[in-house]
Formats: structure tokens, sequence, C-alpha cells
């Protein structure tokens, strides 16, 4: 079966098409639907993107399709702000040139009203979570737009470039603990490379992060305020060592930020792209803030995977509380229990406190992260238990989502997160995931050195395209 193939490598993402072409074949077989009416108008409503040019002679083709996101919701525990709304408006565009050449680029803008909890991080992070700097609509919303979009050329079988502005995931899991994409785009520059007819690849990703806090200590007067920018760069060797097993090594550096006068302090080292050789050369514990860690996937069956993930930030301290490590172990069931289109997961996460912050003390600056949000495990710290399930049924669908987080905020007090989500949908247009649905989403917070505890039950209804992740699940 293809998902058994040699050249698959399920760890990092988004995949690159063109060197593994028989899994977006698996993947499209699975389409729901694979046909076409007589009526241009159904067609382009139900099945075909809504503006496509493809000559027939010649090899290449052009998508242009909308993003659209409206809904509204009610906080049933809320009686301050109880009603919450989403308004987004955007364009997703796409080029494909013979069998090497593709390119994407999206714009997105934004009003919302979220729910109480996922306000309170606005307001305090000064950032919508993965989706970048905002400013105030109305007494309570949010105004806020971002781009992406990247080039990606093949010039010969198995080697890839990439640049553009994007965001990319390592692991199998839910969460990634190496490297996730629940943080804001960022430009980045990526080189893909696979060897021994597709067994092992190997990943070099350049990026330019930043920091929310101004450039220089003196701005500049009537100018737009800059932010101080750090320069990053990863590695992912994926090895699939049989039919069954994937083992894969991960490495990544945050470079130091400029200085007080915003002049960034270059290193060759920067471009070193060998796996582990900064670890090697800087340590643990360098105002090149490093983590490293491995991925592990076991196929049990052709339905049911293992997966688990290690991740190593500084383990120099001598008391263990003081060192920054995490792990996740986890499994998900496709096609389960014998039923079509049912998907089971579950997973378990481990990261301790110390993990990610900046070395060498806060004002170092060099936190693994971005934009004020951590570039990896996505509640940052502490244990978490997530349970998952999703079923299709022809173009209806429904998922269920719960969380156990338990976290320590500081040394005198630590929470509980409850959070559980439920979907149903229907999904109008597979080309473009045009989807309406109607969801649930609550949220306990139990703090166990004070009260009140902080509860959120909202329900709300939507009509979206969902082509990005969002997580609000923290």
């Amino acid at each position: 079966m293809a998902e058994k193939d040699p050249e698959i490598h399920s760890g990092m993402k988004p995949y690159i098409q063109f060197l593994s072409p028989k899994y977006v074949h698996y993947a499209d077989s699975h389409r729901i639907f694979k046909y076409i009416t007589e009526d241009p108008a159904l067609d382009v409503t139900f099945y075909k993107h809504l503006l496509s040019f493809e000559p027939k002679k010649e090899n290449f083709k052009i998508h242009i399709d909308p993003i659209i996101g409206l809904q509204n919701g009610r906080d049933l525990t809320d009686t301050v702000r109880p009603y919450g709304f989403n308004n987004t408006r955007g364009v997703i565009a796409s080029i494909n040139i013979g069998k090497d050449f593709y390119a994407e680029s999206m714009f997105v803008e934004n009003q919302t009203l979220f729910p109480g909890y996922v306000a309170t991080y606005v307001t305090a992070a000064g950032i919508v979570p993965g989706q970048g700097r905002y400013k105030p609509f109305k007494i309570y919303a949010a105004d806020y737009a971002f781009s992406s979009g990247f080039i990606s050329y093949s010039p010969w079988k198995n080697f890839n470039f990439q640049f553009g502005h994007g965001k990319h995931k390592v692991g199998n899991g839910y969460r990634s603990l190496l490297l996730s994409d629940n943080a804001f785009n960022y430009p980045f520059l990526r080189f893909t490379q696979q060897w021994f007819k597709g067994r092992l690849q190997y990943t070099n990703i350049y990026a330019v992060l930043m920091n929310l806090e101004a450039a220089t200590k003196k701005p500049i007067p009537n100018a737009e305020r800059l932010f101080q920018k750090k320069p990053a760069a990863f590695q992912y060797l994926s090895m699939n060592i049989s039919k069954t097993i994937n083992l894969s090594l991960f490495q990544g550096i945050v470079w130091q930020a400029g200085d007080s006068l915003n002049r960034q302090k270059v290193n060759l080292m920067y471009a070193n792209p060998l796996i582990f050789s900064h670890a090697a050369y800087y340590g643990m514990n360098d105002v090149n803030n490093v983590v490293v860690g491995a991925d592990l996937k076991i196929k049990i069956t052709n339905s049911i995977n293992f997966y688990s993930q290690f991740m190593a930030d500084d383990l120099s301290n001598s008391k263990s509380l003081g060192n920054g490590y995490g792990y996740q172990i986890g499994f998900n069931y496709f096609n389960a229990l014998g039923v079509r289109n049912l998907f089971l997961q579950a997973e378990f996460n481990s990261v301790s406190e110390a993990s990610y912050i900046s070395p060498l003390g806060a004002e170092t600056n060099q936190s693994y992260s971005h934009y004020n949000q951590n570039l990896a495990y996505t509640p940052n710290n502490g244990n978490e238990i997530i349970l998952m399930a999703d079923h299709k049924y022809k173009r209806f669908f429904g998922n269920f989502k719960y969380h156990l987080q338990a976290k320590q905020l500081n040394k005198a007090d630590h929470t509980n997160i409850n959070l559980v989500n439920i979907n149903l949908g229907y999904l109008i247009n597979p080309a473009y995931n045009l989807n309406v649905y109607l969801g649930y989403n609550y949220r306990f917070q139990k703090f166990y050195n004070f009260n009140p505890s902080l509860t959120s039950s909202f329900v709300y209804l939507g009509f979206k395209t969902s082509l990005f992740n969002a997580y609000y699940d923290f």
C-alpha cells in the first residue's frame, strides 16, 4: 500500500508533492467525491475551484479560491461579553507548472470577538495566536490580517528548494515538541534532499524570527517601529529504517538577536547544514539557543501507528527540575474498529518548566519563540493528555477533542485545564475545503492556590474554508 512506500516521510510538514508523489496520490484517492456534474454552476459550488485555468495542451494549472470564515457564537457562562463572532475574508491562489514548479499565495483579513480566555491571552501577549499582531476593533474585538506564500522548485528528482513566508511542523502527533505550526508565519528558505531510493530525507530550514520588542533603545522619530530579529536554523533527518519504522533526528537553533542598535551579528556557522554540529560547537546552554530531539513512528498494522518524540533544550543543570526536556507518546488508528473513515488518536505530552526559555537569563531575549509564542509545544510546559475522534460519512463529518492539561504557573501555584471541543458539519466543496459546522467548546481552569476557577462554555455556528490551523486549545 502507498502508506508503506519507502519514499514517504510523514514527520515534516507541509509535504512536498514532488518528492512524495505517491503520498499525494494516496491522499487524493480518499477524496469523498471524484466526479463532477454537467451543470457548471453546481460544479463550481460543490466540486471545483472558484476560478481555474487548466489548458489541455499546456502543462500548467492556475487555481484561485476564496477564503471565508463566518462564525457567530455565545458563551453561556460570560455575562459581560457573552457573544462572539468571526468575520474572515481572503483569497488563495496557486500555480503549478509541469512536475517541478509550484507557487502559492494567500491573504486573509479578520475581525474577531474571541471567547473570554482567548481574549485574555490576546491582550496579554499582544498577538492573536498563530496569526500575528492586531488592533482593537469596536470594544472587545480584534482586527488583524496576515499573508503567506512560497515558491517550490525541484531542479532534479531528489532535491527541492522553497522560499517564502509560512511555517512548518515536525512530528506525527497533534502537538510537536520540536517545531510546531502554532506560532506566526516567518520568512524561510528550505532545502530538502532524498537519498537511497527515498529512504532517507534531509531538510534544512533557514528562517528569520522576531521578538516583539523594540529593535533599538532610541526609536526613530516618525518611523514605523522596528522589532528585534533573530535568525534561526532547523535540520531534520528522516530515516525509513524499514517499511514500518521511521526514526528522525532534529536540531534547531535560535541565533543571538541584534544588539541595542539593531546590528545583526551574522555568523558563518548559521549556514552550516550539518545536524547536531551547532549543539556540539555551542553546547546546550549558550546564548545561541539550541534544541535537539528525536522522532519515532512505528506502523503496528496498516491502520494503527505508534509515535513518540523526545526534546532536550538544556540538560546542564545538576538539579533535574532546572533542566529543559520533554517527551511525547501517542497512537492513531485509521478506519478504527472496522468503520470506514473513523479516526481515533490518543497522545500524552510532558514538557518541563525550564524548556524553551532564554538561556543565560531572560535578558538575552533568546527564547525558542517567535511573535511572543513558543515555536514548539503550544501550552509551553506541563503535562497533557489528548483524546481525539473524527468520522466522515460522505460529506458529513463530526469530530471530538479532549485535553487535560496540568501546568506549573510559578513556584507557588499550578493549574489544571479541561478542554472539550465538538464539531458537526457538512463539506460543501472539497476543492478548497468549504464547510458549514455547528460546534461547542468547553474550558474549565482550576487554580490550586486561589479562586475563582474560570469556565467558558461556548456554542457556535460557522461557515468557512478550513485551509490552515489555528490553536486555541491552551
